[in-house]
């Protein structure tokens, strides 16, 4: 008797092809609805479902395949003696390779549809058919990704069958693809409320936060990579990852070319400039103490001169990732094999989401993507802002959100003068800030990103010449702490937004 598969997918490319192919292997072929239509049209031979359950397709569709004739096919285990004795007795023959791809929910919840026509989308019989296959992977093929078609009608016209090797390899996929599909209903049937992270191809890293420990990079499934690496001759570490990803989100708040150093997930310098290779040197000049072993990044492809400065000036950088490289930058990488070079591009939207994990659970939030622009402010002490200080406020406001809570930023002419961050102590991370930015400060305005329980961080910034403050406001003090202000005459405007990051 000949081999049968099953093939109902909802993606229907290449699915002619793969049948045709099948059939010269000397394959029947079962399908159902659309997919027998567009087998047929192409001139096959197809066995309708129905004709093999002897019982019609029904409930607009909703049960087609969940029939004994059809899930014994698939499930009973060969050469089994009770098994084959029940196929005879029940008049069930094999089936062979099933071939299924899911409705597409996850496109639909993306359309921004919902109520009945989402639900419509869940597939049940779908699922049902591709988990029954895996599970009997000893026997039967399955097949849930078209990318997949070429392997496994490669290896049976060369093999005359699959392996169970590839079985083995394609029933894991399976049970990944149903548990994210479920994952994606889950998450938009609850909106948001219960969301679950499905990960795939771990990838070992050089160690973990130190060296006694292992790390693993995971991606999300059903998500493509990111980032590119273009250059790394030593393996990336968990730390490595983590404040290139830090870096990366800090310059991306830019419009304007923008360059950042970042050193233990917080960042060292930050400099915006129409030239990036000026606002490169310029954020490694705000710091150069602090920027050993440190993470570049920027938010325009990296020229030639930034990969020279860096070789000029024997920077230590651990990687540096930008959205591109031009060619003369590619090759001076190699004068430096050991830094590591990412390629990334900024993302778009603002409903991405980051998870941590927390107390044996997964702790999930959006990403602070909050703009907050001219208009967002309100200026609460007597002495007004000019629009260089406005200018540089919201610079340094988007760099205080990616700093360590409790932090303070300064910065003078798009360049952070010092920074004071993950202390438990708002006064000392002032005090740490100003100690770094040295004569620098005067002149310079500063970010908190959140507000002031007292007024000693004002004094202190006073002390050392700061001009102008932004500050979510909110406090039980304000008018104590605007007070303090207004009497040593700096200037303070307020977001009404908080920037934490811990």
């Amino acid at each position: 008797m000949p081999k049968r598969a099953l093939i109902s997918v909802s993606d229907k490319t290449g699915v002619e092809e793969f049948a045709k192919r099948l059939m010269a292997a000397g394959y029947e072929i079962i399908s159902t609805g659309g997919t027998l239509k567009v087998i047929s049209d192409a001139g096959l031979d197809v066995i309708a479902v129905d004709d093999v359950t002897g019982f019609p397709e029904c409930f607009s569709g909703r049960v087609k395949t969940m029939h004994p004739k059809i899930m014994g096919g698939v499930l009973y285990r060969r050469g089994d003696a009770e098994h084959e004795a029940q196929a005879k007795d029940l008049e069930i023959t094999s089936i062979d390779m099933v071939v299924v791809n899911l409705y597409p929910f996850e496109e639909t919840v993306a359309k921004g549809i919902t109520g009945d026509d989402l639900i419509e989308q869940i597939d049940i019989g779908g699922p049902t058919l591709l988990r029954s296959a895996a599970k009997n992977n000893n026997h039967v093929t399955v097949v849930c990704d078209i990318a997949d078609y070429e392997r496994v009608i490669s290896e049976i016209e060369s093999n005359g069958d699959t392996s169970q090797e590839l079985r083995s390899e394609l029933a894991t996929k399976v049970f990944l693809r149903t548990a994210a599909y479920d994952t994606a209903i889950t998450t938009a049937l609850s909106e948001g409320k219960n969301r679950g992270l499905i990960l795939t191809n771990g990838t070992a890293l050089r160690y973990g936060e130190n060296p006694h420990q292992t790390g693993t990079y995971c991606d999300l499934y059903g998500t493509d990579r990111a980032w590119k690496v273009i250059q790394e001759e030593k393996q990336m570490s968990y730390l490595n990852i983590l404040d290139a990803d830090g870096a990366w989100n800090l310059v991306c708040e830019y419009s304007e070319p923008t360059a950042a150093c970042i050193k233990h997930a917080n960042p060292s310098g930050v400099a915006s400039h129409s030239d990036i290779s000026e606002a490169f040197q310029r954020c490694y000049d705000a710091d150069r103490l602090s920027a050993f072993g440190v993470i570049v990044a920027l938010n325009t492809p990296c020229p030639a001169e930034v990969i020279q400065k860096i070789i000029d000036q024997k920077i230590f950088a651990e990687v540096i990732i930008a959205p591109g490289y031009e060619p003369e930058a590619l090759e001076l990488l190699k004068k430096r094999p050991k830094l590591r070079a990412i390629e990334m591009s900024c993302p778009e939207g603002k409903d991405r989401m980051t998870a941590r994990s927390m107390l044996g659970g997964i702790l999930i939030q959006e990403q602070d993507t909050k703009v907050i622009t001219k208009d967002d402010l309100t200026v609460v002490t007597d002495a007004k802002p000019t629009e260089n200080q406005i200018e540089d406020l919201l610079f340094t406001w988007l760099v205080v959100k990616h700093a360590k809570s409790n932090a303070i930023v300064f910065a003078k002419d798009k360049i952070t003068t010092g920074i004071g961050c993950g202390q438990t102590s708002r006064v000392d991370s002032t005090i740490i800030a100003a100690r770094r930015a040295g004569d620098r400060a005067k002149g310079s305005v500063m970010a908190s990103d959140a507000f002031f329980p007292f007024a000693d961080s004002i004094e202190t910034a006073a002390k050392n010449g700061i001009v102008a403050i932004i500050q979510p406001g909110g406090s039980i003090r304000d008018e104590e702490v605007i007070a303090k202000a207004n009497e040593l005459g700096i200037v303070m405007v307020t977001t009404g937004v908080r920037a934490f990051k811990h």
